[in-house]
C-alpha cells in the first residue's frame, strides 16, 4: 500500500475500503478540466496510460435489477454480453442522476469501491490482460492503480467479455 494513500488529506470512501483492505496500490492526481466530458479518456491521456488499461465504472439495469460494470475506456460495453453474463434479458444504461444517487459518487468519478449502495459488479475479462489498470478514486482527477487480481477479489466481480474493443 502507498504511504501516500494512508495519508491522503482527501480520503474517498473508495480509498477508505482500500486501506482497510491492505492491498498494494497507487493514486494518481491529474488536472481536471470541467469542460471535459470524455473522463475515462482524459485520465489516460494525463496519466500516459493506455486506454485500455483506464476502466470506466458504469451502472447499468438488467432487467430493471443494478449492476455495475467495468469495461476499458477503448471500447464501449455490450449491453447483449453484460445481460446474457448476469443470465438476464435486456440491459439499459443508468442515467447521471440515478447513478450518482446509487453510488454517491458523481458521473466521471464513479469507484467500483465505497458505493452508497452495493450492487452486483462484472469486469470484462480483458482486464487480465496486463499487470495493473486504472479505477477511479471516487473523484473526478484522481485515479487508482491496482492488480486485475486485486480488483476482482474486492469487488467480487465477475469476469466475462462484456466489451467491444476498438
Amino acid at each position: 500500500m502507498s504511504i501516500a494513500a494512508r495519508t491522503h488529506s482527501s480520503a474517498t470512501p473508495a480509498l477508505r475500503v482500500l486501506n482497510l483492505a491492505g492491498i498494494e496500490y497507487s493514486i494518481h492526481e491529474f488536472e481536471h478540466d470541467p469542460a471535459v466530458r470524455r473522463y475515462g479518456a482524459r485520465a489516460a491521456e494525463a496519466l500516459g496510460a493506455d486506454t485500455d488499461r483506464v476502466l470506466k465504472t458504469l451502472m447499468v439495469y438488467v432487467d430493471e435489477e443494478p449492476v455495475i460494470a467495468l469495461v476499458p475506456v477503448s471500447g464501449q460495453l455490450d449491453l447483449k454480453a453484460l445481460a446474457a453474463a448476469t443470465g438476464g434479458k435486456k440491459a439499459r444504461l443508468a442515467g447521471v442522476a440515478e447513478t450518482e444517487r446509487r453510488t454517491g459518487y458523481v458521473t466521471g468519478g464513479v469507484s467500483p469501491f465505497g458505493q452508497r449502495q452495493t450492487s452486483p459488479i462484472f469486469l470484462d475479462r480483458s482486464v487480465h490482460e496486463h499487470g495493473t489498470v486504472f479505477v477511479s478514486a471516487g473523484r473526478r482527477g484522481m485515479e487508482i492503480e491496482l492488480r486485475p487480481d486485486d480488483l476482482v477479489m474486492l469487488t467480487n466481480a465477475r469476469v466475462a467479455k462484456i466489451a467491444a474493443l476498438d
